[in-house]
Protein backbone atom coordinates (compact mmCIF):
# COMPACT_ATOMS: atom_id res chain seq x y z
CA UNK A 1 0.00 0.00 0.00
CA UNK A 2 1.01 3.37 -0.77
CA UNK A 3 -0.06 7.07 0.21
CA UNK A 4 1.16 10.41 -0.36
CA UNK A 5 0.53 13.02 2.56
CA UNK A 6 1.47 17.04 2.15
CA UNK A 7 3.97 18.82 4.75
CA UNK A 8 6.25 21.51 5.05
CA UNK A 9 10.20 21.99 6.05
CA UNK A 10 12.38 25.24 5.53
CA UNK A 11 15.88 25.44 4.52
CA UNK A 12 17.44 28.86 5.79
CA UNK A 13 14.38 31.30 5.67
CA UNK A 14 13.08 29.87 2.61
CA UNK A 15 9.58 27.60 2.95
CA UNK A 16 9.33 24.56 1.34
CA UNK A 17 6.47 21.96 0.72
CA UNK A 18 7.34 18.53 1.35
CA UNK A 19 5.52 15.25 -0.15
CA UNK A 20 5.66 12.58 2.37
CA UNK A 21 5.77 9.41 0.25
CA UNK A 22 4.79 6.11 2.43
CA UNK A 23 5.21 2.57 1.42
CA UNK A 24 4.06 -0.62 3.19
CA UNK A 25 4.91 -4.06 1.90
CA UNK A 26 5.39 -7.85 2.71
CA UNK A 27 9.02 -8.72 3.58
CA UNK A 28 12.03 -8.48 6.30
CA UNK A 29 10.83 -6.06 8.59
CA UNK A 30 12.71 -2.27 8.54
CA UNK A 31 11.47 0.99 9.05
CA UNK A 32 13.71 3.44 6.99
CA UNK A 33 13.87 7.40 6.25
CA UNK A 34 15.29 8.34 2.76
CA UNK A 35 15.30 11.61 1.40
CA UNK A 36 18.08 13.83 2.84
CA UNK A 37 16.80 13.38 6.46
CA UNK A 38 18.97 15.13 9.14
CA UNK A 39 19.36 13.08 12.85
CA UNK A 40 16.19 14.65 14.18
CA UNK A 41 14.06 13.33 11.27
CA UNK A 42 15.85 9.66 11.35
CA UNK A 43 14.80 9.20 14.88
CA UNK A 44 10.85 10.11 13.67
CA UNK A 45 10.96 6.37 13.75
CA UNK A 46 11.43 5.76 17.04
CA UNK A 47 8.72 8.30 18.36
CA UNK A 48 6.33 7.43 15.81
CA UNK A 49 6.31 3.62 16.36
CA UNK A 50 5.73 4.91 19.92
CA UNK A 51 3.35 6.72 19.51
CA UNK A 52 1.08 4.82 17.06
CA UNK A 53 1.49 1.72 19.59
CA UNK A 54 0.02 3.90 22.59
CA UNK A 55 -2.68 5.39 20.60
CA UNK A 56 -3.98 1.89 19.86
CA UNK A 57 -2.49 1.09 16.55
CA UNK A 58 0.49 -1.55 16.37
CA UNK A 59 2.50 -2.02 13.47
CA UNK A 60 3.05 -5.51 12.37
CA UNK A 61 5.95 -6.66 10.67
CA UNK A 62 6.37 -5.24 7.64
CA UNK A 63 8.70 -3.09 5.83
CA UNK A 64 7.83 0.56 5.78
CA UNK A 65 9.60 3.03 3.63
CA UNK A 66 9.75 6.72 3.98
CA UNK A 67 10.92 9.03 1.07
CA UNK A 68 10.62 12.71 1.60
CA UNK A 69 10.05 14.64 -1.88
CA UNK A 70 12.40 16.35 -3.19
CA UNK A 71 15.27 14.05 -1.67
CA UNK A 72 18.20 16.77 -2.91
CA UNK A 73 16.91 19.31 -0.33
CA UNK A 74 18.14 18.60 3.07
CA UNK A 75 15.65 18.17 5.91
CA UNK A 76 15.80 19.02 9.50
CA UNK A 77 13.85 19.47 12.55
CA UNK A 78 10.97 17.26 14.40
CA UNK A 79 7.94 18.23 12.25
CA UNK A 80 7.86 15.18 10.02
CA UNK A 81 6.53 12.93 12.83
CA UNK A 82 2.63 13.39 12.38
CA UNK A 83 2.69 12.96 8.59
CA UNK A 84 4.57 9.92 8.88
CA UNK A 85 2.69 8.34 11.60
CA UNK A 86 -0.53 9.34 9.50
CA UNK A 87 0.94 8.69 6.35
CA UNK A 88 1.51 5.07 7.94
CA UNK A 89 -2.24 4.69 8.77
CA UNK A 90 -3.78 5.76 5.64
CA UNK A 91 -1.10 3.26 3.33
CA UNK A 92 -2.59 0.67 5.88
CA UNK A 93 -5.81 1.20 5.14
CA UNK A 94 -6.71 2.30 8.85
CA UNK A 95 -8.13 6.05 7.26
CA UNK A 96 -10.39 6.48 4.56
CA UNK A 97 -8.97 7.60 1.12
CA UNK A 98 -9.31 10.54 -0.06
CA UNK A 99 -8.52 11.98 4.44
CA UNK A 100 -5.63 13.92 3.19
CA UNK A 101 -6.26 15.14 0.24
CA UNK A 102 -5.04 19.22 -0.02
CA UNK A 103 -4.09 18.65 3.73
CA UNK A 104 -0.88 19.84 4.89
CA UNK A 105 0.24 18.25 8.49
CA UNK A 106 3.11 19.36 10.89
CA UNK A 107 4.21 18.49 14.06
CA UNK A 108 6.47 16.78 16.46
CA UNK A 109 5.00 13.46 18.54
CA UNK A 110 5.62 12.35 22.26
CA UNK A 111 5.98 9.27 23.17
CA UNK A 112 2.57 9.24 24.30
CA UNK A 113 1.10 10.43 21.09
CA UNK A 114 0.92 13.98 22.43
CA UNK A 115 1.37 16.44 20.03
CA UNK A 116 3.95 19.13 20.61
CA UNK A 117 4.80 22.45 18.92
CA UNK A 118 8.00 23.03 15.91
CA UNK A 119 9.60 25.86 14.35
CA UNK A 120 8.46 27.78 11.36
CA UNK A 121 4.85 27.26 11.00
CA UNK A 122 4.16 30.68 9.77
CA UNK A 123 6.04 30.79 6.70
CA UNK A 124 4.97 27.27 6.01
CA UNK A 125 1.42 27.70 6.17
CA UNK A 126 2.13 30.56 3.87
CA UNK A 127 3.73 28.67 1.43
CA UNK A 128 1.15 25.61 1.39
CA UNK A 129 -1.65 28.24 1.11
CA UNK A 130 0.09 29.58 -2.52
CA UNK A 131 0.30 26.31 -3.20
CA UNK A 132 -3.42 25.95 -3.39
CA UNK A 133 -3.62 23.68 -0.37
CA UNK A 134 -6.92 24.27 1.97
CA UNK A 135 -6.45 22.86 5.15
CA UNK A 136 -3.83 22.40 7.62
CA UNK A 137 -3.33 20.27 10.67
CA UNK A 138 -1.07 21.84 13.06
CA UNK A 139 0.10 21.47 17.27
CA UNK A 140 -2.20 23.28 19.21
CA UNK A 141 0.38 25.71 20.19
CA UNK A 142 1.12 26.83 16.99
CA UNK A 143 -2.86 26.79 15.69
CA UNK A 144 -2.53 30.84 16.28
CA UNK A 145 0.49 31.05 13.69
CA UNK A 146 -1.50 29.02 10.78
CA UNK A 147 -4.35 30.97 11.37
CA UNK A 148 -2.91 34.55 10.57
CA UNK A 149 -2.63 33.36 6.88
CA UNK A 150 -6.09 33.79 4.55
CA UNK A 151 -7.31 31.10 2.70
CA UNK A 152 -6.56 28.55 4.46
CA UNK A 153 -8.34 26.42 7.18
CA UNK A 154 -5.70 25.92 10.53
CA UNK A 155 -6.72 23.87 13.09
CA UNK A 156 -5.12 22.38 15.75
CA UNK A 157 -4.63 19.60 17.67
CA UNK A 158 -3.35 18.20 20.71
CA UNK A 159 -2.89 14.71 20.28
CA UNK A 160 -2.48 12.17 17.14
CA UNK A 161 -5.68 10.53 18.41
CA UNK A 162 -7.48 14.32 17.87
CA UNK A 163 -5.64 14.02 14.45
CA UNK A 164 -7.06 10.55 13.58
CA UNK A 165 -10.85 11.27 14.28
CA UNK A 166 -10.58 14.58 12.39
CA UNK A 167 -9.26 12.94 9.43
CA UNK A 168 -11.71 10.60 10.12
CA UNK A 169 -14.59 13.25 9.75
CA UNK A 170 -14.30 14.41 12.92
CA UNK A 171 -15.70 18.36 13.52
CA UNK A 172 -13.06 20.30 14.89
CA UNK A 173 -14.26 22.23 16.87
CA UNK A 174 -15.25 19.23 19.20
CA UNK A 175 -11.32 18.54 19.77
CA UNK A 176 -10.05 21.74 20.22
CA UNK A 177 -9.86 22.97 24.28
CA UNK A 178 -12.37 26.18 24.20
CA UNK A 179 -9.00 28.08 26.44
CA UNK A 180 -7.25 28.09 23.52
CA UNK A 181 -8.43 31.24 21.90
CA UNK A 182 -7.07 31.62 18.20
CA UNK A 183 -10.08 32.08 15.59
CA UNK A 184 -9.15 32.62 12.23
CA UNK A 185 -8.29 36.37 12.01
CA UNK A 186 -6.25 37.13 9.57
CA UNK A 187 -3.02 38.97 9.37
CA UNK A 188 -4.39 42.56 9.12
CA UNK A 189 -6.62 41.41 12.33
CA UNK A 190 -4.16 40.24 14.48
CA UNK A 191 -2.38 43.22 13.58
CA UNK A 192 -4.09 45.29 15.35
CA UNK A 193 -4.89 43.24 17.69
CA UNK A 194 -0.92 42.46 18.37
CA UNK A 195 -0.67 46.64 18.09
CA UNK A 196 -3.34 47.88 20.37
CA UNK A 197 -1.41 45.03 23.33
CA UNK A 198 1.92 46.81 22.94
CA UNK A 199 1.46 50.51 23.18
CA UNK A 200 2.54 49.83 27.03
CA UNK A 201 5.69 48.48 25.80
CA UNK A 202 6.24 51.19 23.28
CA UNK A 203 5.47 54.08 25.89
CA UNK A 204 8.03 52.80 28.32
CA UNK A 205 11.21 54.21 26.47
CA UNK A 206 10.54 57.91 25.90
CA UNK A 207 12.18 60.74 24.29
CA UNK A 208 10.49 63.02 26.73
CA UNK A 209 12.64 60.87 29.30
CA UNK A 210 15.51 62.66 27.90
CA UNK A 211 16.94 66.04 29.24
CA UNK A 212 18.65 68.15 26.36
CA UNK A 213 20.21 66.78 23.64
CA UNK A 214 18.00 68.94 21.04
CA UNK A 215 20.46 68.42 18.13
CA UNK A 216 20.92 64.10 19.00
CA UNK A 217 16.97 64.20 18.94
CA UNK A 218 16.79 66.07 15.33
CA UNK A 219 19.61 63.59 14.42
CA UNK A 220 17.72 60.77 15.26
CA UNK A 221 14.55 62.14 13.97
CA UNK A 222 16.01 62.74 10.58
CA UNK A 223 17.65 58.93 10.88
CA UNK A 224 13.98 57.31 11.83
CA UNK A 225 12.27 59.24 9.05
CA UNK A 226 14.85 57.87 6.07
CA UNK A 227 15.95 55.01 7.90
CA UNK A 228 19.56 55.82 7.78
CA UNK A 229 22.16 54.49 9.34
CA UNK A 230 23.34 56.59 12.69
CA UNK A 231 26.84 56.57 14.44
CA UNK A 232 26.63 58.58 17.94
CA UNK A 233 29.73 59.26 19.73
CA UNK A 234 30.14 61.01 23.22
CA UNK A 235 31.37 60.53 26.66
CA UNK A 236 30.32 58.37 28.87
CA UNK A 237 26.96 59.08 30.60
CA UNK A 238 26.16 61.44 27.60
CA UNK A 239 22.70 59.52 25.85
CA UNK A 240 24.05 57.83 23.63
CA UNK A 241 22.59 54.18 24.67
CA UNK A 242 19.78 56.06 26.07
CA UNK A 243 18.05 57.34 22.66
CA UNK A 244 19.11 54.27 20.57
CA UNK A 245 16.78 52.55 22.99
CA UNK A 246 14.14 54.87 22.26
CA UNK A 247 14.49 55.01 18.41
CA UNK A 248 11.70 52.44 18.15
CA UNK A 249 9.18 54.11 19.80
CA UNK A 250 9.41 56.74 17.01
CA UNK A 251 9.91 54.67 14.08
CA UNK A 252 6.76 53.57 11.88
CA UNK A 253 5.11 50.77 12.66
CA UNK A 254 5.40 47.94 10.30
CA UNK A 255 3.11 47.10 7.50
CA UNK A 256 0.95 43.80 6.91
CA UNK A 257 2.98 42.63 4.54
CA UNK A 258 6.56 43.50 6.71
CA UNK A 259 4.29 42.04 9.56
CA UNK A 260 3.95 38.91 8.18
CA UNK A 261 7.83 39.14 6.70
CA UNK A 262 9.24 39.28 10.35
CA UNK A 263 6.96 37.28 11.79
CA UNK A 264 7.74 34.49 9.26
CA UNK A 265 11.47 35.48 10.57
CA UNK A 266 10.59 34.85 14.11
CA UNK A 267 9.06 31.83 13.53
CA UNK A 268 11.70 29.39 11.93
CA UNK A 269 14.29 30.79 14.94
CA UNK A 270 11.42 29.69 17.42
CA UNK A 271 10.66 33.04 18.96
CA UNK A 272 6.82 33.21 18.33
CA UNK A 273 6.09 31.14 21.56
CA UNK A 274 2.89 32.57 22.52
CA UNK A 275 -0.77 33.29 20.79
CA UNK A 276 -0.61 36.76 19.39
CA UNK A 277 2.97 37.67 19.90
CA UNK A 278 2.86 39.06 15.95
CA UNK A 279 5.53 40.89 15.28
CA UNK A 280 4.01 44.81 14.74
CA UNK A 281 7.47 46.59 15.90
CA UNK A 282 10.00 47.17 14.41
CA UNK A 283 12.87 45.12 15.93
CA UNK A 284 15.20 46.10 18.21
CA UNK A 285 18.20 44.19 18.84
CA UNK A 286 21.40 44.62 20.95
CA UNK A 287 24.07 42.27 20.97
CA UNK A 288 27.01 42.42 22.91
CA UNK A 289 30.24 42.98 22.03
CA UNK A 290 31.68 39.53 22.56
CA UNK A 291 29.22 37.87 19.61
CA UNK A 292 30.46 35.95 16.75
CA UNK A 293 30.57 36.59 13.23
CA UNK A 294 28.57 33.57 12.80
CA UNK A 295 25.59 34.57 15.22
CA UNK A 296 25.83 37.72 13.85
CA UNK A 297 25.36 37.11 10.29
CA UNK A 298 23.42 33.40 10.62
CA UNK A 299 24.43 30.08 9.13
CA UNK A 300 25.88 26.35 10.80
CA UNK A 301 25.32 22.85 10.34
CA UNK A 302 21.48 23.48 10.02
CA UNK A 303 21.36 27.00 8.36
CA UNK A 304 19.51 29.28 10.89
CA UNK A 305 18.95 33.40 10.41
CA UNK A 306 21.45 35.79 12.48
CA UNK A 307 21.33 38.93 14.61
CA UNK A 308 21.23 40.68 11.06
CA UNK A 309 18.30 39.12 9.99
CA UNK A 310 16.12 39.18 13.18
CA UNK A 311 16.47 42.93 13.05
CA UNK A 312 15.70 42.92 9.14
CA UNK A 313 12.64 46.17 8.69
CA UNK A 314 13.90 47.39 12.12
CA UNK A 315 17.19 48.43 14.01
CA UNK A 316 20.05 46.95 14.64
CA UNK A 317 22.28 48.67 17.80
CA UNK A 318 25.78 47.95 18.41
CA UNK A 319 26.89 49.75 21.85
CA UNK A 320 30.64 50.60 22.26
CA UNK A 321 31.42 50.09 18.39
CA UNK A 322 35.29 49.60 18.85
CA UNK A 323 34.91 46.73 21.03
CA UNK A 324 33.56 44.74 18.58
CA UNK A 325 36.50 42.86 17.04
CA UNK A 326 37.24 44.60 13.55
CA UNK A 327 36.38 41.49 11.43
CA UNK A 328 32.90 41.18 13.11
CA UNK A 329 31.87 44.20 12.09
CA UNK A 330 33.68 44.17 8.26
CA UNK A 331 31.06 41.27 7.55
CA UNK A 332 28.49 43.92 8.22
CA UNK A 333 29.96 45.66 4.61
CA UNK A 334 28.04 43.48 2.51
CA UNK A 335 24.99 43.31 3.64
CA UNK A 336 24.76 47.26 4.77
CA UNK A 337 24.54 47.54 0.79
CA UNK A 338 22.84 44.25 -0.58
CA UNK A 339 20.53 44.43 2.46
CA UNK A 340 20.69 40.76 2.33
CA UNK A 341 23.01 38.08 2.99
CA UNK A 342 24.42 34.62 1.59
CA UNK A 343 25.68 31.85 3.62
CA UNK A 344 27.32 29.25 1.12
CA UNK A 345 27.51 25.93 1.78
CA UNK A 346 27.69 22.24 0.29
CA UNK A 347 23.57 21.21 0.40
CA UNK A 348 23.11 24.57 -1.34
CA UNK A 349 23.09 28.57 -0.37
CA UNK A 350 20.80 30.49 1.94
CA UNK A 351 20.21 34.16 0.95
CA UNK A 352 18.57 35.54 4.39
CA UNK A 353 16.93 39.04 4.48
CA UNK A 354 19.15 41.73 6.09
CA UNK A 355 17.49 45.24 5.71
CA UNK A 356 18.07 46.65 9.14
CA UNK A 357 18.74 50.48 9.97
CA UNK A 358 22.64 50.16 11.44
CA UNK A 359 22.87 52.47 15.13
CA UNK A 360 26.12 52.86 16.63
CA UNK A 361 27.67 54.12 19.74
CA UNK A 362 31.07 54.68 20.93
CA UNK A 363 33.34 56.97 22.95
CA UNK A 364 35.74 59.42 21.21
CA UNK A 365 38.52 57.38 23.32
CA UNK A 366 39.67 54.72 25.74
CA UNK A 367 38.81 56.52 28.86
CA UNK A 368 35.87 58.49 26.76
CA UNK A 369 36.60 62.06 27.79
CA UNK A 370 38.83 62.94 24.86
CA UNK A 371 38.97 66.12 23.46
CA UNK A 372 38.72 67.39 27.20
CA UNK A 373 41.78 67.19 28.39
CA UNK A 374 41.51 67.93 31.73
CA UNK A 375 39.50 64.90 31.85
CA UNK A 376 41.20 62.65 29.54
CA UNK A 377 44.80 60.90 29.92
CA UNK A 378 44.61 58.80 26.91
CA UNK A 379 47.92 59.38 24.68
CA UNK A 380 47.29 60.45 20.83
CA UNK A 381 48.79 57.33 19.65
CA UNK A 382 46.01 55.47 22.05
CA UNK A 383 42.96 57.36 20.55
CA UNK A 384 44.49 56.74 17.06
CA UNK A 385 44.37 53.36 17.86
CA UNK A 386 40.93 53.23 19.72
CA UNK A 387 39.30 54.65 16.98
CA UNK A 388 40.64 52.88 13.72
CA UNK A 389 39.24 49.99 15.58
CA UNK A 390 36.20 50.39 13.24
CA UNK A 391 37.66 50.14 9.66
CA UNK A 392 36.94 53.19 6.94
CA UNK A 393 34.40 50.90 4.79
CA UNK A 394 32.22 50.88 8.12
CA UNK A 395 32.38 54.68 8.53
CA UNK A 396 31.41 55.29 5.03
CA UNK A 397 28.45 53.68 5.60
CA UNK A 398 27.61 55.88 7.89
CA UNK A 399 24.87 58.17 6.76
CA UNK A 400 24.77 60.00 9.62
CA UNK A 401 27.55 60.80 13.05
CA UNK A 402 26.24 63.02 15.56
CA UNK A 403 28.41 63.70 18.73
CA UNK A 404 26.92 63.58 22.13
CA UNK A 405 27.55 66.81 23.90
CA UNK A 406 27.87 66.72 27.86
CA UNK A 407 24.21 67.89 29.41
CA UNK A 408 24.13 70.87 31.68
CA UNK A 409 22.53 71.13 34.76
CA UNK A 410 19.61 73.30 33.83
CA UNK A 411 18.51 70.42 31.61
CA UNK A 412 18.79 67.83 33.62
CA UNK A 413 16.80 69.39 36.50
CA UNK A 414 14.15 69.56 33.68
CA UNK A 415 13.31 73.59 33.46
CA UNK A 416 12.57 72.74 29.74
CA UNK A 417 9.89 70.33 28.77
CA UNK A 418 10.81 67.52 25.96
CA UNK A 419 8.96 66.21 22.62
CA UNK A 420 7.47 62.45 23.93
CA UNK A 421 8.30 60.36 21.13
CA UNK A 422 4.46 60.52 19.73
CA UNK A 423 5.11 63.77 18.82
CA UNK A 424 7.90 62.79 16.66
CA UNK A 425 6.69 59.87 15.27
CA UNK A 426 4.17 61.64 14.07
CA UNK A 427 6.45 63.85 12.00
CA UNK A 428 8.47 60.95 11.09
CA UNK A 429 5.23 58.83 10.01
CA UNK A 430 4.04 61.95 7.99
CA UNK A 431 7.79 61.83 6.25
CA UNK A 432 7.32 58.19 5.38
CA UNK A 433 4.26 58.79 3.73
CA UNK A 434 6.05 61.11 1.17
CA UNK A 435 8.45 58.95 -0.01
CA UNK A 436 5.67 56.30 0.32
CA UNK A 437 4.06 58.33 -2.57
CA UNK A 438 7.27 59.56 -4.51
CA UNK A 439 8.53 55.71 -4.54
CA UNK A 440 4.89 54.23 -5.67
CA UNK A 441 5.44 51.14 -7.63
CA UNK A 442 9.08 50.56 -6.86
CA UNK A 443 11.02 48.77 -4.52
CA UNK A 444 12.34 51.20 -2.66
CA UNK A 445 10.50 51.98 0.32
CA UNK A 446 12.53 54.44 2.38
CA UNK A 447 15.36 57.58 1.37
CA UNK A 448 17.87 55.34 2.47
CA UNK A 449 17.12 52.59 0.11
CA UNK A 450 17.79 54.75 -3.14
CA UNK A 451 20.33 53.34 -5.36
CA UNK A 452 23.10 55.73 -7.57
CA UNK A 453 20.64 55.85 -10.61
CA UNK A 454 17.59 56.56 -8.02
CA UNK A 455 19.01 59.54 -6.53
CA UNK A 456 19.86 61.27 -9.73
CA UNK A 457 15.81 60.74 -10.64
CA UNK A 458 14.32 61.49 -7.52
CA UNK A 459 17.18 63.86 -5.80
CA UNK A 460 17.47 66.67 -8.63
CA UNK A 461 19.65 69.61 -7.13
CA UNK A 462 19.13 73.25 -8.91
CA UNK A 463 21.94 75.20 -9.88
CA UNK A 464 22.93 76.75 -6.66
CA UNK A 465 22.67 73.70 -4.54
CA UNK A 466 25.13 71.68 -7.36
CA UNK A 467 27.44 74.60 -6.86
CA UNK A 468 27.61 74.38 -3.54
CA UNK A 469 27.88 70.71 -3.45
CA UNK A 470 30.49 70.25 -5.59
CA UNK A 471 32.42 72.86 -3.51
CA UNK A 472 32.00 70.19 -0.58
CA UNK A 473 32.85 67.53 -2.23
CA UNK A 474 35.72 68.88 -2.79
CA UNK A 475 36.71 70.36 0.72
CA UNK A 476 35.76 67.37 2.08
CA UNK A 477 37.39 64.38 -0.21
CA UNK A 478 33.93 62.96 -0.45
CA UNK A 479 33.66 59.49 -2.09
CA UNK A 480 30.87 58.83 -4.72
CA UNK A 481 29.00 57.08 -1.98
CA UNK A 482 29.74 59.74 0.70
CA UNK A 483 28.03 62.28 -1.51
CA UNK A 484 25.11 59.96 -2.34
CA UNK A 485 24.68 59.59 1.08
CA UNK A 486 24.65 63.59 2.09
CA UNK A 487 21.75 63.95 -0.80
CA UNK A 488 19.51 61.12 0.61
CA UNK A 489 19.88 62.72 4.18
CA UNK A 490 19.02 66.28 2.57
CA UNK A 491 16.32 64.57 0.71
CA UNK A 492 15.09 63.09 3.96
CA UNK A 493 15.76 66.78 5.98
CA UNK A 494 13.70 68.33 3.17
CA UNK A 495 10.72 65.35 3.57
CA UNK A 496 10.61 66.51 7.29
CA UNK A 497 9.76 70.02 6.44
CA UNK A 498 7.30 69.16 3.53
CA UNK A 499 9.87 70.55 1.42
CA UNK A 500 9.48 69.32 -2.61
CA UNK A 501 12.68 70.95 -3.56
CA UNK A 502 16.04 69.76 -1.47
CA UNK A 503 17.42 73.47 -0.47
CA UNK A 504 21.02 74.31 0.46
CA UNK A 505 20.32 74.61 3.79
CA UNK A 506 19.10 70.95 3.59
CA UNK A 507 22.20 70.01 2.06
CA UNK A 508 24.11 71.96 4.84
CA UNK A 509 22.62 70.25 7.66
CA UNK A 510 22.70 66.94 6.08
CA UNK A 511 26.79 67.45 5.71
CA UNK A 512 26.91 68.34 9.19
CA UNK A 513 26.35 65.23 10.20
CA UNK A 514 28.69 63.79 7.91
CA UNK A 515 31.17 65.58 9.46
CA UNK A 516 33.67 62.59 11.29
CA UNK A 517 36.86 64.78 12.38
CA UNK A 518 37.42 62.81 15.49
CA UNK A 519 38.44 59.77 13.28
CA UNK A 520 41.04 61.96 11.64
Amino acid sequence: MFSTIASGTIYGIKSCLIQVEVDISQGMPCFQIVGLPGSEVREARERVKVALKNVGVILPPICINVNLSPADLPKSGTMFDLPVAVGIMTAMGKLPEGAVADTLLIGELGLSGELKPVKGVLPIVRAAAAGGIRRCILPVDNAWEGKLVEGIESIGVSDLKQTIDILAGAKPEEYVPAAVDCPQTGINQARDNAFARNTTERNREDFADMSGQEGLKRAAEVAASGFHNLLIVGAPGSGKTMLAKRLPAILPPLSPEESLEVSSIYSISGLLKSVGSLKTERPFLNPHHTITGQALVGGGRVPAPGIISLAHRGVLFLDELPEFKRETLDILRQPLEDRQVQIARNSGTCVYPADFMLVGAMNPCPCGYYPDLSRCRCTPHEVRRYLRRVSGPILDRMDICVEAQPVAFREIAGQKHAESSAQIRERVIRARKLQSERFAGTDIRFNSDMRAADVEKYCTLGKKEKSFMEKMFAAMQLSARGYHRIIKVARTIADLENSEEIGEEHLAEAICYRQMEVFQ
